[in-house]
């Protein structure tokens, strides 16, 4: 018995051994987020950017070029990355609705591999964030507090998510008083001339539009040291060698023309790895690469399975796939305003086709309205004080299809849909083409009215309640001359 009891006792101990070696060759993931950046940092050239933490990073691993999310808008956006599913498949498209139920998540399957889930939303905030379009099941996360303030009780392997809310579009109409807190650290050199950022070539030239531009690069420096604190915590916690960092931002910067609409300007996103001893320092992904590979990417590093319904790609590490030709992007209801926009991506071109060409681009939307950018763009339009190019987005319709080619016109306000070039044509018929396939594939809800999603008990309504409320506050002129 004495023999038997030894001997139980030393499998155990090697059991446990075994258990911890495993543990311990699993990395850590850490995803380092912001909201409303396009890739406006230094790492990407960006002439208006000061971003020294960032451009640190991007050299100790891969920068990727053609990084993008699915829905140029927060929670359809969250709603796939912490799924892996497009929300057009789910019904969690249109912005500010919500599922009934919750659908699996990738945490789930990194929790069955052993990993600690770090969240954080204990005390309101945006640095865990649960804007998904649906209320995440209970018990989801491990660990609700923000694990910034406890380091120390970071438990290998662990996934740990950390937002940044700083660059959020309200911040670029923030009142003096929360702009002046939000750039509290920044040098006085480091505060942008505004008369001499970069506009795209849509703005009108006002001092309302500068200014907005250049608090969005202040707010990205202030960004930068908040993503210089966390790293320093890994480093000084010792975690930065087994630790695999992603940095991106949720969608296309917050100003107008941006965020909400399915273009490079609200879709591609700065996209940073770092990972060391597997990614090659210095290295730059020109492959295409959608939010919907974070979390296949996750549950791939941790030893997992990825399960059939992800939508994504693995595009790290042993189990890495081949880069997809294409990435798709949706654009639906945006708060009380409907419209629905799919788009598709390839390495020079995209393509775009409007569902609803009677529908100006700029509907009234009670909340991007907001913006000064909005009010001096709509007021110059009245005028007739705008240019062709100024003027194109304020057109009482729509095209049904647009085609950019990316290279050339990298601000997207070329249409060569109609180009009678016998290539341009033919590019054009095959995004097309691509387009219908993912539709069908993916079990595109977007053609289902919101109402008959609401009949089928899929989503919660809403839409009596806080946004037909919206709706009266509309002015009763119409939204572009």
């Amino acid at each position: 018995m004495c023999r038997l009891l030894s001997l139980l006792a030393v499998l155990a101990a090697q059991g446990a051994y075994a258990t911890r070696s495993a543990a311990a060759d699993k990395p850590n993931i850490v995803f380092l987020t912001c909201e409303d950046t396009s890739p406006t940092l230094g790492c990407y050239g960006h002439p208006d950017a000061i971003t020294p933490n960032l451009d640190k990073f991007a050299a100790q691993g891969a920068r990727f070029t053609r990084a993008f999310t699915h829905a140029p808008v927060c929670a359809p956006s969250r709603s796939g990355i912490i799924t892996g599913m497009y929300p057009t498949t789910m019904g969690s498209h249109h912005m500010r609705s919500k599922l009934v139920q919750a659908p699996p998540l990738f945490t789930d399957y990194l929790k069955k591999a052993g990993y600690t889930v770090y969240w954080p939303t204990a005390g309101g905030g945006g640095i865990g964030k649960t804007d998904f379009n649906f209320d995440p099941p209970k018990g989801w996360a491990d660990v609700t507090d923000d694990w910034t303030k406890k380091p120390e009780a970071l438990k290998p392997p662990f996934f740990a998510v950390y937002n940044i809310t700083v660059t959020h579009e309200s911040q670029a109409r923030a009142a003096d008083a929360a702009y002046k807190k939000n750039i509290a650290r920044l040098k006085p050199e480091e505060v942008r001339d505004r008369s001499k950022v970069l506009l795209p070539p849509y703005y009108p030239d006002t001092p309302a539009v500068r200014e907005c531009v250049g608090k969005v690069h202040d707010n990205v420096t202030a960004m930068d040291y908040i993503v210089g604190d966390v790293l320093k915590l890994l480093d000084d916690r010792k975690l930065s060698e087994n630790t695999v960092v992603i940095f991106y931002g949720d969608h296309g910067w917050g100003l107008s023309r941006g965020k909400r609409w399915p273009y490079d300007s609200g879709l591609r996103v700065p996209f940073l790895v770092r990972w060391p001893g597997k990614v090659k320092p210095g290295t730059v992904r020109e492959d295409l690469v959608c939010f919907l590979d974070l979390g296949p990417t996750a549950v791939a590093l941790a030893g997992g399975e990825v399960p059939p319904h992800m939508q994504g790609r693995v595009f790290l590490g042993d189990k890495a796939g081949p880069a997809p030709k294409y990435v798709f992007a949706a654009r639906d209801r945006m708060d009380e305003t409907y419209d629905r926009v799919r788009s598709v991506r390839g390495e020079r071109y995209r393509y775009v086709r409007n569902y609803h060409p009677e529908l100006p681009y700029l509907q009234y939307i009670n909340y991007m309205d907001e913006m000064p950018i909005m009010k001096d763009w709509r007021r110059l339009a009245f005028d007739g004080k705008l240019n062709p190019t100024q003027m194109l987005f304020m057109s009482r319709t729509k095209p049904k299809e647009e085609l950019y080619d990316l290279e050339k016109d990298p601000y997207e306000v070329n249409n060569l849909a109609s180009a009678e070039s016998v290539e341009t044509q033919r590019v054009k018929k095959e995004m097309s083409d691509a387009l219908d396939k993912w539709v069908v594939d993916t079990k595109d809800l977007g053609e289902v009215p919101e109402k008959e999603l609401i009949k089928r008990g899929l989503v919660r309504d809403v839409l009596s309640t806080e946004y037909d409320a919206r709706l009266k506050l509309h002015p009763k002129t119409p939204p572009v001359p």
